[in-house]
């Protein structure tokens, strides 16, 4: 079994595409896989209850199947920090509640499991914990979802250099087309990766271009075509 927490530079960096197009990946390889969200902000009320639809992403891309409150255990409506969604909820989330959670389910041994956080990699948990703590806390290795767009560099950097410092490794990273200005000139585009690719201390698992909103699972296997497994670690 192979496990990795999943950030990204920033809020919709793209990191739940890239984690279902991994889990996607996986399952055209033959491999069994599990893709969690542990806490979730911007949910919308359902007659199931709270739904989130990056959580109802990974469960799509989970096989064997999972029921949902095994995929988003903390659901919350406002689209807000979680920390504070939750706190409106007048529920406080501690990190003890999410590796509690998470250590029967990666016991599970699917092929790959993905955990994948929420916003950047220091956004709050609550007022003294941040959901970097739960990867650390497990051991988790972490793959980089990159929102390539202006700005990227100094915040892939900056993110990658925090995770190390956290002790953790730094698997691979993925790029993600969020502002499509950001490809208009192509040779500049180029070497915005090329800089990636020199200075971030990990493997490019691949460049997933914008691609026209649709479907989330049509999406997911448009975006593994250009995406790779990182190696076992």
């Amino acid at each position: 079994m192979t496990a990795y927490f999943v950030t990204g530079t920033d809020t919709d960096a793209g990191k739940t595409l890239a984690s279902a197009a991994l889990l996607v990946r996986a399952r055209r390889a033959g491999l069994t896989t599990l893709g969690l969200k542990p806490i979730a902000s911007g949910s919308e009320t359902t007659p199931d209850g709270l739904r989130n639809a990056d959580a109802l992403a990974l469960q799509a891309g989970s096989m064997p199947a999972a029921d949902y409150a095994m995929i988003n255990p903390f659901a919350f409506a406002p689209a807000i920090a979680p920390h504070l969604a939750a706190r409106r909820a007048g529920v406080e989330v501690r990190l003890t509640d999410l590796t509690g959670w998470l250590r029967p389910l990666l016991a599970l041994e699917r092929g790959l499991t993905l955990v994948e956080g929420a916003g950047g990699w220091r956004v709050p948990l609550n007022d003294d914990e941040d959901l970097a703590g739960l990867a650390t806390g497990l051991d988790l290795a972490v793959i980089l979802v990159v929102g390539l767009r202006l700005g990227c560099l100094n915040h892939a950097r900056l993110t990658a250099e925090a995770v190390r410092a956290d002790g953790l490794h730094l698997a691979g990273w993925v790029g993600s087309v969020v502002d499509p200005t950001f490809v208009a000139d192509g040779t500049l585009f180029r070497d915005n990766l090329a800089t990636l690719a020199c200075t971030l201390p990990a493997t490019c698992l691949g460049v997933i271009p914008r691609l026209a909103p649709g479907d989330p699972g049509a999406m997911a296997r448009a975006a593994a075509d250009y995406l790779e497994l990182p190696d076992a670690h």
